[in-house]
């Protein structure tokens, strides 16, 4: 799972002036956050503060590791692999207290997880070492393991004796002895054998208890690297959470630019429309200007018409009154004429009565 925050504080940073050794250097303007990291894999404790994406504080616990506090409300540790004191300012005594607190207590855990990590190293990197017989025995021989041979030989001074046939049980046990002396020795051959061998593989674990050790050397400085390469890591993805806040920010940013690029969009396409349909009402402006042209002069033309036909009809008006003027004079002679005929009948008809 990789290092997980367990306490966090503010304070303000400060380092050791490289040169000097005596003054304090701040390095970040501001309080910061100070936090201890536990990294379950490698099980070590860690104070880490960035400042920004700057890692300000890079610590790893050690048991040799001290925090002193030298005023009520500042506290210091010296860090031998950073060749560095780190300072801490805190608002507060209660802060120094409880940070005080929790380096003593990772402390202790760093020192119980080093005593387990050496001890189990002990046990997987040195290898199982065995007692050779040869070198626990030492070289048998008939001697030492038939004692009675000596005496039985003969020209030993403390034996000297007139030199005599040899028994039967003094054969027997001449023979017995021939017999166990060859036992011994060819137990003794297999033991130089075994002995050997032994020595062999204990030479060969040597050499490759050797090869261990370098083995465990390039895998302790590829640790590092990987180690320095993390902590880099670390120090790049230490904010982030200020990271995924801004990446929320930034996401509902994008997701209102993308709905007002959308409106923006829909509008175009609105006016787009508009503008289309504008066209089509320009080309039914000219169509409908051209058949009002168009109507406009049928129209004078038919006004041309309309004024001759009113001419015409006025003048057939005037012929019309004229006509009836003539007409009413025919008729008022014609009426005239009439009663004069009518009066010469009535005169007619008195002369002939009286005739």
């Amino acid at each position: 799972m990789g290092e997980q925050p367990i306490f966090s504080t503010r304070a303000h940073v400060f380092q050791i002036d490289p040169n000097t050794k005596k003054n304090w250097v701040p390095t970040s303007k501001h309080a910061v956050t100070v936090s201890y990291f536990y990294d379950n894999t490698r099980n070590v404790y860690r104070i880490i503060s960035l400042d920004g994406t700057k890692a300000i504080i890079n610590s790893t616990i050690t048991p040799n590791m001290t925090f002193t506090k030298t005023s009520q409300k500042f506290g210091q540790w010296a860090d031998s692999r950073a060749n560095t004191v780190y300072g801490l300012g805190f608002s507060s005594e209660s802060n120094l207290a409880k940070f005080a607190e929790k380096f003593a207590e990772f402390k202790e855990a760093a020192r119980l997880a080093k005593e387990k990590s050496q001890e189990k190293m002990e046990l997987t990197s040195s290898p199982s070492q065995e007692s050779a017989p040869g070198d626990l025995l030492s070289p048998l021989t008939p001697e030492s393991v038939n004692g009675t041979e000596e005496r039985l030989r003969p020209g030993t001074p403390q034996h000297a004796e007139p030199r005599a046939e040899p028994s039967q049980s003094a054969l027997l046990f001449s023979h017995s002895s021939s017999n166990i002396n060859k036992h011994w020795e060819a137990e003794l051959e297999a033991l130089k054998g075994n002995n050997a061998k032994l020595t062999a593989a204990l030479l060969e674990s040597t050499a490759n208890v050797k090869q261990w050790k370098q083995q465990l050397a390039a895998y302790q400085e590829e640790a590092e690297r990987l180690h320095k390469r993390v902590t880099e890591l670390e120090c790049v993805s230490g904010q982030t959470t200020v990271i995924k806040s801004q990446k929320t920010e930034l996401n509902q940013t994008i997701e209102e630019l993308e709905s007002a690029l959308r409106a923006k969009e829909e509008e175009l396409e609105r006016l787009k429309a508009e503008v289309e349909s504008t066209n089509d009402f320009r080309s039914q402006k000219d169509f409908l200007t051209q058949k009002l042209q168009h109507t406009e002069s049928m129209n004078q033309a038919l006004e041309a018409r309309l004024s001759d036909l009113e001419r015409r009809l006025q003048s057939n008006q005037q012929e019309r009154e004229a006509f009836r003027q003539s007409l009413r004079q025919l008729l008022e002679l014609l009426d005239g004429k009439l009663f004069e005929l009518t009066e010469l009948r009535d005169a007619l008809g008195r002369i002939i009565e009286s005739s």
